[in-house]
């Protein structure tokens, strides 16, 4: 009886000190998979090339916290403007007492699977039927004047966020954020202005005294986020990144990947790049395009660059046509 108890304790202790082991060795291989960080089936990869410029840390949106710009992205920035009347401090406070002085969208984790469209101005979308596309995404984005009325189509109807600035307002439903790029100190000083006195009707040229937005809805990209784009993507080429490509980015920033409908990327693109014929057109206005293959904007330079996130699965262009 003595004996086999003994046999017992011994068989129990080799069994409990195999198990054991067994479990710390799982414990080390499954140290080595990646952490997920997102809820969709797919989310930012370990691509040296992406994660060489990649930076989460960045702030995307301007608040008081974050308001402090370091001193090579406030050279930077004020060198883009062709006069400062108004001081940069000055305006933040009024900026956040007005609108919301908070962190935006930094809650990326296991939880979270959020799909984004961004919606570009060029000709190629007329005639692609990509309206109901877009409009299944969570975020959609769209840049300036593009409208959707009259459209919807090729277009769709929804829109999440505007990208705007003084020379390109419109007028907005109480559902959109108003998505500000702030390429001077007087941008920041109209749209405090346009919900309240009214007073600024010109900056280089004619703009709105005032549009209709929700002042709740106001989001102003950080001139930190800016010059990140312009250094540690475009590496310096051109003057700075058009309103597409810094709403792509940011995008970028935000979103997941997914693999609903057959997606397998963090960013739908629709509406970039030129015509069939080479051409850049707007699809509402018809007028050609010269500024996208000016020194301002590298728009050869952005587009490449997209065809590379593309090819790196990052994005997937619809190219319409």
């Amino acid at each position: 009886m003595y004996f086999g108890i003994r046999t017992f304790l011994a068989c129990l202790c080799i069994t409990c000190l195999m198990l054991y082991c067994l479990i710390a060795g799982l414990d080390i291989y499954w140290d080595t998979f990646p952490v997920k960080t997102c809820a969709c089936m797919h989310c930012i990869n370990e691509d040296p090339w992406f994660t060489e410029r990649y930076s989460s840390q960045v702030p995307k949106f301007m608040n008081r916290r974050n308001s402090n710009l370091s001193t090579l992205t406030l050279d930077w920035w004020l060198k883009l403007q062709p006069y400062n009347k108004v001081k940069f401090r000055d305006v933040v406070d009024p900026l956040f007492s007005l609108f919301p002085d908070k962190e935006h969208y930094n809650d990326a984790g296991p939880d979270r699977c959020r799909t984004c469209a961004v919606v570009g101005n060029s000709d190629n979308l007329i005639g692609s039927h990509y309206g109901l596309l877009i409009d299944a995404h969570d975020f959609i984005f769209r840049m300036n004047q593009g409208p959707t009325v009259g459209y919807e189509r090729d277009v769709g109807l929804k829109t999440t966020h505007r990208a705007l600035y003084p020379e390109s307002a419109m007028d907005l439903d109480s559902s959109t954020h108003l998505v500000l790029l702030p390429f001077k100190v007087l941008d920041m000083e109209w749209v405090i202005s346009i919900f309240t006195n009214k007073n600024i009707t010109r900056t280089y040229k004619n703009v709105k005294h005032t549009i209709q937005a929700n002042k709740d809805k106001v989001m102003i990209m950080s001139p930190e986020f800016m010059r990140y784009v312009y250094e540690s993507w475009l590496r310096k080429q051109g003057k700075y990144p058009s309103t597409g490509f810094l709403i792509l980015m940011l995008a970028l920033h935000i979103c997941d990947q997914d693999k609903t409908w057959d997606w397998n990327c963090e960013v739908n693109v629709f509406g970039f790049g030129a015509r069939s014929d080479g051409r850049w057109y707007h699809y509402y206005d018809k007028q050609y395009r010269q500024n996208m293959v000016s020194k301002v904007h590298k728009g050869s330079v952005e587009y490449n660059f997209m065809l590379e996130l593309e090819k790196r699965n990052k994005i997937k262009i619809y190219k319409g046509w």
